[in-house]
């Protein structure tokens, strides 16, 4: 693994790029880049994904957003879906850019809320020729209509006038307010999910000093509110796609929802008994991951014969 770091606009991006076996620079490579969860640095889920697709053979690249970990970007803790897409974008940029990547051969793998964003960076970006989405999020629909997707998107509602009145507070010198990614005290009503993200985040488990379980309330929710990762993808959404999502996650929804609605070469697989938490660590559950990925990457990021 290299500490690299790569431009993003003015932004400098932090990332960690993972390189195959025997790796030879005078080789040409398939590459997919891993986009962590909201709330995640690259140490986390992603990088442990990212080394993974190394071991099989891929350059893989996990960086942290913008605004987020250990790349650049102000305010901090910031979470904005736009420019997390764009993020995806730009890590392709840095991808191409590598003698030994191939730029037709790449592709991307989400976790989570990355998930969301690889499908949404893929809408507009043909560079990119295959998608892997693990617990698939998208996030703003999440945040709207709740864990389970049982609201309406009228309840954001509430949420929206509290930014209004804090955005108010803040414009007259109040300090800027944040709120958590993940519940900091679980309690009987909170989803299982939920409780294991907690787990997760806050815990030895995967704790990292990078991920502070922190976002700007007014900054954040005012653009996640109204994101869709999913919007247009009947129409424009062209890669092949790979869902992989476990049969008891209560995110299970968005990762069906999705595959009704793509169009192109698609394939859903619903692993028994894995909750959403579960594809970020659990050997068992990434391992199965990985299995689905593997293939799917060599297919659809194979060398292709020059035409003479």
């Amino acid at each position: 693994m290299d500490s690299i770091t790569f431009p993003n606009g003015p932004i400098a991006m932090a990332g960690n790029l993972f390189l195959p076996d025997n790796f030879d620079p005078q080789n040409s490579y398939a590459a997919v880049v891993t986009v962590h969860p909201g709330g995640g640095v690259k140490e986390q889920t992603a990088g442990l994904y990212a080394a993974k697709l190394a071991e099989e053979g891929f350059v893989a690249l996990a960086y942290d957003a913008s605004f987020q970990g250990e790349s650049g970007g102000d305010p901090h803790h910031l979470e904005d879906p736009a420019a997390r897409v764009e993020d995806v974008r730009a890590a392709v940029d840095f991808l191409q850019s590598l003698d030994y990547v191939d730029a037709e051969r790449i592709g991307v793998l989400g976790v989570c809320a990355g998930g969301g964003y690889a499908v949404n960076a893929a809408l507009t970006d043909y560079r990119i020729k295959a998608v892997t989405t693990v617990s698939a999020l998208n996030i703003g629909t999440s945040f709207r209509r709740g864990w389970y997707g049982t609201d309406s998107d009228a309840a954001a509602v509430p949420t929206l006038q509290a930014v209004a009145q804090q955005r108010t507070a803040e414009a007259q010198g109040a300090d800027p307010a944040y709120i958590p990614y993940v519940p900091e005290q679980p309690d009987e009503s909170t989803p299982r999910d939920l409780v294991e993200a907690h787990d997760y985040y806050l815990t030895p488990r995967a704790q990292h000093p990078n991920a502070k379980n922190k976002q700007l309330f007014t900054k954040s929710i005012s653009r996640i509110f109204t994101f869709d990762a999913f919007h247009l993808v009947e129409d424009l959404f062209t890669a092949p796609l790979l869902i992989v999502a476990g049969s008891e996650a209560g995110s299970l929804w968005m990762s069906t929802e999705l595959h009704s609605r793509v169009r192109s070469p698609k394939k859903l697989v619903v692993v028994d008994g894995g909750a959403h938490m579960d594809f970020y660590d659990v050997p068992k559950y990434v391992d199965h991951a990985v299995a689905e990925a593997t293939p799917f990457f060599r297919e659809n990021l194979a060398a292709r014969p020059v035409e003479n």
